[in-house]
């Protein structure tokens, strides 16, 4: 039996961020990283909320006021998504309320580009599949849907595709990163074929690999691999890789965790 005094447990609360939950609800900690702007305050707590309507109303009212459509992509949209990022990576949400959220993004986004003639540049772009073989395909919509609602770009070539289809994928869309799922260990091994066969060609993109079959121990491997532990990782990866980071070992150092 366990012996565990009181400042055992209030321990073990502070380091798995129950105490926060506490002390504060999940609406109390976004209400404190909401932007005060009156009329960007509304859109940010709507796609925190996950509610598609409140987001195209506040967004209508941003509009009506004199804010241009576009603009309000990344000064209103993705302001709220980083609010809720923010909250997932601190554990105070859960995946379900994040896909909520991308969910509403995308509404206000496809609202946006509806109100104007302004093509909305995207942060980069992505291709993503489900490993040859496999048919599960869950995994790689919250991937999409995620890096999406993040400002990217997204080339779904959809489940079960055969190795020859991704490499001219990405040859055709030059993607600064691949991506690919598996939930089966029996086709996890594409990966490893994918990767080589780009290398063949000359092809040095990130390779973002996750998924049920999938560990960092396998997709440290092969030279392009970059493993993703969550669906959530795979638009911080890119974000990085944006952001400069384009060099596999040194994205392996900031995302592989184990």
């Amino acid at each position: 039996m366990l012996d565990l005094k009181l400042e055992d447990i209030d321990g073990i609360l502070v380091r798995y961020n129950v105490a926060l939950e506490k002390e504060m609800t999940p609406d109390e900690a976004a209400e404190e990283l909401y932007p005060r702007d009156e009329l960007i305050y509304p859109i940010a707590k709507a796609i925190f909320e996950g509610e598609e309507d409140d987001v195209i109303e506040g967004l209508q009212a941003a509009i009506d006021a004199g804010k241009k459509p576009i603009d309000l992509i990344d000064d209103a949209l993705m302001v709220g998504m980083g609010v809720v990022t923010q909250l997932y990576d601190d554990g105070i949400i859960f995946l379900p309320n994040v896909m909520m959220s991308a969910d509403a993004m995308l509404e206000g986004i496809e609202f946006c580009k509806s109100q104007t003639t302004e093509v909305p540049e995207p942060k980069g772009k992505v291709v993503c599949h489900v490993a040859e073989g496999d048919v599960h395909d869950i995994g790689k919509n919250i991937v999409a849907a995620l890096l999406r609602a993040n400002g990217y770009e997204v080339v779904d070539l959809g489940r079960d595709v055969p190795v020859d289809e991704v490499i001219a994928a990405v040859e055709k869309e030059k993607p600064i990163m691949l991506t690919g799922t598996a939930l089966m260990t029996t086709t996890m091994y594409a990966f490893k074929e994918v990767n080589d066969k780009l290398l063949e060609k000359g092809i040095k993109i990130p390779f973002a690999c996750g998924g049920g079959a999938v560990n960092q121990d396998f997709v440290s491997q092969y030279e392009l691999g970059v493993y993703g532990e969550e669906a959530a990782d795979a638009p911080k990866i890119a974000d990085a890789i944006v952001a400069g980071t384009t060099d596999i070992t040194a994205l392996r150092e900031e995302f592989h965790k184990h």
